[in-house]
């Protein structure tokens, strides 16, 4: 085991992605004003998240990514005191990128 002090670089495996969960994934309120608490069962909500890090093998996400995923998907980890989610490719459903000439769809 290396000494506490000394910081190691983590590097993803395979397809997984490394996602810092947006502030949605916790306490959010309704439209009313209403308060909803993280541990309120909200089926098949999807929020977004941030990727941090990718494996070797993801072809279609890059760091810095805004994603859209489902927060049961993955398994969260505690890294340096800050929560992360660990995702599959597979597991995000969607990818926010900058708006370009060209494109149609919904922008953020």
């Amino acid at each position: 085991m290396p000494d506490q002090d000394e910081k190691q670089s983590i590097r993803m495996t395979a397809d997984r992605l490394l996602v810092t969960p947006g502030k949605e994934a916790g306490e959010r309120k309704s439209r009313a004003g209403i308060l909803i608490p993280a541990t309120a069962n909200v089926n098949r909500r999807l929020v977004w998240g941030e990727v941090v890090a990718a494996g070797p093998t993801v072809r279609t996400v890059e760091p810095g990514d805004q994603v859209l995923f489902s927060p049961e998907a993955g398994f969260e980890v505690e890294i340096r005191g800050e929560e992360y989610l660990i995702l599959r490719e597979r597991d995000v459903h969607a990818v926010a990128s900058s708006r370009t000439e060209g494109q149609s769809g919904l922008y953020l």
